[in-house]
């Protein structure tokens, strides 16, 4: 009788348990209000989004050339630690990209990281840095986005074997890591370094890349774009702080050359991933180019 009753409350014990689990982790969209009434979007501003995101380094074709880099029809294979994900169409086609899309269920994908279903979408989409995307830029960009062509193509599904092709599992990912907090603290900062912020922080999403990850995927926040492996496997991210390994030889306006014209105070120029992330950059008006140089040399060195 004894033992029944404690294979019975520890029976329940796990009921409780798994339903809090699942109650806390479950997919959370932002409230409708939140994509209400913002106005008419600003296509000039989406399109500067656009760029800020460098949105075409993933989602144009793999090899596309220059003149169809504006058709996201994704396809390019992101292997990572946890399997291999495969970007998708992102296109205004109704069937096969975002054509059929409302507004909020776009911004739920950017910022909570909720797909069209209702499920969870996986972090190789940067939604955690999105998330501090404020609802216009989301707005605006969505907006824009629909003026490029359609592609018809469908993205293979991702390729992850047990346990990480378990979406359920990714509530739980979010629960530890998915905040709109600010990365670093920046004391006394002016309207230059609060957009500076914004850019590296949000939709430039640089951390996703520049900034080491713990073994469930998670950022290393007090390692904030010190650096880290590359996740396709090959080479360095390289650490962008103001540290002695990072710039500390660079100065603001080296940082601004850089962005613009792919060129290092040394005369070697930009290579690898960077190549696309810099051509992004030079799209920006100079005044964001300097707001992310000046952000660069604000944050702790490492």
């Amino acid at each position: 009788m004894r033992f029944s009753i404690v294979v019975g409350a520890a029976l329940a014990l796990c009921v409780v348990g798994t339903g809090t689990f699942l109650l806390l982790t479950a997919p959370d969209p932002m409230p409708e209000e939140t994509w209400a009434n913002l106005g008419e979007p600003d296509l000039a501003n989406g399109e500067r989004v656009f760029s800020e995101g460098g949105c075409v380094s993933c989602h144009a074709a793999p090899g596309a050339p220059e003149g169809e880099k504006l058709v996201l029809s994704g396809g390019m294979a992101l292997k990572s630690p946890f399997g291999t994900f495969h970007v998708p169409n992102i296109s205004p086609d109704e069937t096969a990209g975002i054509g059929g899309w409302s507004l909020a269920e776009f911004g739920n994908a950017m910022k909570r990281g909720v797909g069209r279903e209702g499920e969870h979408l996986y972090p190789s989409f940067p939604y955690a840095s999105y998330a501090r995307m404020t609802p216009s830029d989301v707005n605006d960009l969505f907006a824009y986005i629909r003026t490029l062509p359609k592609s018809a193509n469908v993205a293979p599904p991702h390729d992850l074997p047990f346990p990480f092709n378990v979406r359920l599992a990714l509530g739980g990912w979010k629960f530890l890591y998915l905040n709109d907090a600010p990365r670093v603290v920046l004391a006394d900062a002016d309207d230059r370094l609060k957009r500076g912020q914004y850019l590296v922080e949000g939709p430039g999403h640089c951390g996703e890349c520049h900034t080491p990850r713990d073994e469930l995927g998670g950022l290393k926040t007090a390692e904030w774009l010190a650096g880290a492996p590359n996740p396709e496997g090959q080479g360095r991210i390289p650490n962008i702080t103001p540290g002695e390994k990072g710039l500390r030889a660079w100065s603001e306006g080296d940082i601004v050359t850089y962005l613009e014209t792919g060129f290092t105070p040394d005369y070697d120029s930009v290579g690898g991933s960077m190549v696309e992330v810099q051509k992004n950059m030079a799209k920006l008006p100079a005044e964001d180019r300097e707001a992310i140089a000046a952000y660069l040399k604000a944050i702790p060195a490492h």
